[in-house]
């Protein structure tokens, strides 16, 4: 992997106190369910900017969503965001899904278009009722609900489905000037381009927050094997240093955080101050990097 050194992040100030926010997925089990609740009070003294649910599918895991939105509002100080995507549903069943989380009190919503209801990597078709992409969703959010915030995904190495990088950042602009606030952007592990990516985005005069979104690695292959699929390089180095760990579940664990640590800590040395993480539901390697970033429980901060 090769190093550069951009200037100062974005012209944002230095790092001293890094923001953060954590993004879950809804249990399918009880089990499941006990195990997301330890890593939610887990992670929550770390203070996270807000946490997110995802939203499955063609809304496969729409009541599960919300009433794991709906506990996390009840039962925590936590601030959640809700994923919503406009896949295989006219826009009135859209609607009435924004409508109920604006009622229990959601002010922040992850809008996406959403993966093809018959998988990454086939023909994507709009619902002929429904939204027909993500910035006409975000439009009709805030047409309707102007006091709820937006975030939306960025693609460093462009969506598999976009021709070129500068018709993915067409497709962001979109999204902003529909009322987008925040960007969080897809898996990376070379952060030369995370910042490429971001000079090119700056330069079209986009100016909302771009988030890098870190994902530390538990299982290698499975991970591997999700993200190519939503366009992201897995380089050989990092490959490499999972080799001939399949069957020794610990020491992966030793080197997933040392690889996302590495990744963090110099995206932070070059003035990146807010990271996005993607916790697969799981605390232990989430809570250890946010450490090593100088976040403590309960706000007892130092700078990294």
């Amino acid at each position: 992997m090769t190093e550069v050194t951009p200037p100062a992040f974005d012209g944002h100030r230095a790092l001293h106190s890094p923001r953060i926010s954590f993004e879950f997925f809804p249990p399918k089990t009880e089990e499941m369910e006990r195990s997301l609740w330890e890593t939610i009070n887990r992670l929550a003294p770390l203070t996270p900017n807000f946490v997110s649910v995802t939203y499955g599918a063609g809304g496969s895991t729409r009541e599960r969503t919300h009433s794991t939105i709906a506990r996390i509002l009840k039962e925590t100080r936590l601030t959640p965001a809700a994923h919503l995507t406009c896949v295989g549903a006219p826009k009135g069943e859209i609607d009435d899904v924004v409508a109920r989380y604006h009622e229990i009190g959601v002010r922040h919503i992850v809008a996406l278009r959403g993966d093809p209801t018959s998988g990454i990597g086939t023909a994507y078709h709009a619902h002929p009722d429904g939204y027909q992409s993500s910035p006409d969703l975000i439009e009709g959010i805030k047409k309707r609900y102007p006091d709820i915030e937006i975030s939306v995904s960025a693609y460093p190495e462009k969506h598999p489905e976009s021709p070129t990088i500068d018709a993915d950042i067409d497709t962001l602009k979109a999204k902003v000037d529909a009322g987008a606030a925040r960007a969080i952007t897809q898996v990376f592990f070379d952060n030369d381009l995370y910042f490429r990516y971001l000079d090119r985005v700056r330069a079209r005069g986009i100016d909302i927050p771009v988030v890098p979104g870190i994902m530390p690695m538990h299982n290698f292959k499975q991970a591997r094997s999700f993200v190519t699929r939503a366009g992201t390089t897995v380089p050989t180095w990092l490959a490499d240093k999972f080799e001939g760990l399949d069957d020794d579940a610990e020491t992966r664990k030793l080197v997933a955080a040392t690889v996302a640590a590495g990744q963090v800590q110099k995206l932070a040395k070059h003035g990146v101050d807010t990271f996005h993480f993607y916790t697969m539901n799981r605390a232990d390697l989430v809570f250890a990097i946010s450490h090593l970033l100088g976040i403590r429980p309960n706000g007892a901060q130092k700078a990294a």
